[in-house]
């Protein structure tokens, strides 16, 4: 047999990458490896590496136009290819139960899903963990997939991969669609970038000089807007956050990660003597040309006014409230059932004029409903609960015309809801109007 020519390849790879490349494993996966190879060698890479850490992949829906991916899983489940441990994927974009639609908003959801169905019984012979593992905060204890300090990944979900790499200290690239999924069935991910120690310095000296604790999304929206594809090393928030992690203070980066990760393209950040990495190496992590920038109370309220109204009409009176994006934590949404309470209540009454969704992983919602108490409390504060993904939710054309309110900056950057701040949106709930200029 005429043996296969690698001479395209510029990676120094191992005896088992050769040997898949010769097909010696079949020939899906030799198309597979290939194309992680291609990938690697585009993005600078000298060699593969095993990934260590568990899968999280980001297409969780057959969304009209996916046809190709549909035939590329397809043709993987043919050849019995599956990932070394049960994975995770982002959320859904359908959730009838819990969200109003109207006939022309259900009739897009169910174009969109018509294929759902085959597709996620192709992605458990992949190896989808179970009818739960669709979030995109994974690494939740509720949820439990969660990777250790110095796991090397390939996950492409950017909200995952900053905390992944920031507050846990593995290390993933912020991979393309479909290239998660690839380099997990290969079982190797390109050396480069956010993977090793080079890539993981910072380039940005980053002082926290505000009054209080800011908006974790705000604040994120002000990093990834000035650092963009940068590391930024993070002066100043032990100062309101204490030192190292707690639930409290891994609930705030996951938030302001994920408006970092979407106002820019910020993949990891170290926080000083807070996340592993800083605890660790200290201000050493800075490369010795780093650039500084200050952020206080006039930078971010810049920040904020900056944000365009998309509204049709920029003084409507709000038809929903989501939040969750990402995903709220068990703590998070017993903070905001009893928030919303406290504000509804204080304007006696029970329910606004206002839905008000409250969007988790299936794993956290289910330990939420367990508890009476948080059963009647949610009920108390008139919310929905959904498992969802508000993006894509709002992706439909019918509802992103309508005045949609949100205290997630990545939600603002990539929809048409309006970012409020989390008391604004609870001065909304307890009857506040709500204008073009703010909150009346």
């Amino acid at each position: 047999m005429k043996m296969e020519d690698l001479s395209w390849v510029r990676l120094d790879l191992a005896k088992d990458e050769e040997d898949i490349l010769r097909g010696k494993r079949g020939r899906v996966l030799k198309k597979v490896m290939r194309t992680v190879v291609l990938y690697g060698q585009a993005c600078g890479a000298k060699k593969l590496v095993p990934i260590e850490g568990p899968a999280h992949f980001v297409i969780s829906m057959a969304f009209t136009g996916l046809g190709p991916r549909m035939e590329m899983v397809d043709e993987l489940v043919g050849a019995g290819l599956k990932t070394r441990d049960p994975f995770t994927v982002d959320p859904r974009a359908v959730d009838f139960d819990n969200l109003s639609c109207s006939p022309r908003q259900e009739s897009v959801f169910r174009e969109w899903g018509k294929n759902q169905a085959r597709y996620e019984r192709q992605l458990k012979k992949l190896g989808l963990r179970d009818d739960n593992a669709f979030t995109c905060t994974c690494y939740l204890p509720e949820v439990g997939n969660r990777p250790h300090k110095g796991a090397i990944l390939a996950w492409s979900e950017s909200s995952a991969v900053v905390f992944a790499n920031s507050v846990l200290g593995a290390r993933t690239n912020r991979n393309g669609a479909i290239l998660d999924l690839l380099c997990n069935l290969a079982g190797k991910a390109p050396m480069f970038g956010l993977l090793t120690d080079e890539g993981r310095r910072a380039g940005w000296r980053l002082e926290i000089a505000t009054s209080r604790l800011p908006d974790p999304q705000l604040l994120g929206g002000a990093i990834g807007k000035k650092v963009q594809e940068g590391v930024p090393y993070i002066i100043g928030l032990d100062r309101f956050l204490g030192p190292g992690l707690s639930e409290k203070t891994e609930d705030f980066l996951k938030d302001m990660g994920a408006a970092c990760a979407a106002l820019g393209a910020c993949g990891l950040y170290h926080a000083e003597n807070i996340t592993p990495e800083a605890l660790d190496q200290k201000r050493r992590l800075l490369i010795k040309d780093y650039r500084t920038y200050v952020i206080d109370d006039h930078e971010l309220k810049e920040t904020r006014t900056s944000y365009p109204v998309l509204w049709r009409d920029k003084g409507a009176k709000p038809k929903r409230c989501l939040i969750g994006c990402p995903h709220l934590s068990l703590g998070q949404l017993y903070w905001w059932v009893t928030k919303i309470r406290e504000a509804r209540s204080a304007y006696a009454k029970r329910k606004a004029d206002i839905e008000v969704v409250l969007f988790a992983a299936p794993d956290v919602l289910e330990k939420f409903k367990k508890g009476k108490q948080a059963s009647d409390l949610a009920g108390a504060s008139g919310v929905k609960l959904s498992a969802i993904c508000i993006e894509s939710f709002m992706k439909n054309p019918f509802v992103a015309r309508e005045p949609v309110i949100t205290n997630s900056n990545k939600l603002r950057a990539y929809t048409t809801a309006r970012f409020l701040l989390d008391q604004e949106i609870l001065d909304v709930m307890a009857g506040g109007e709500l204008t073009e200029e703010g909150i009346g």
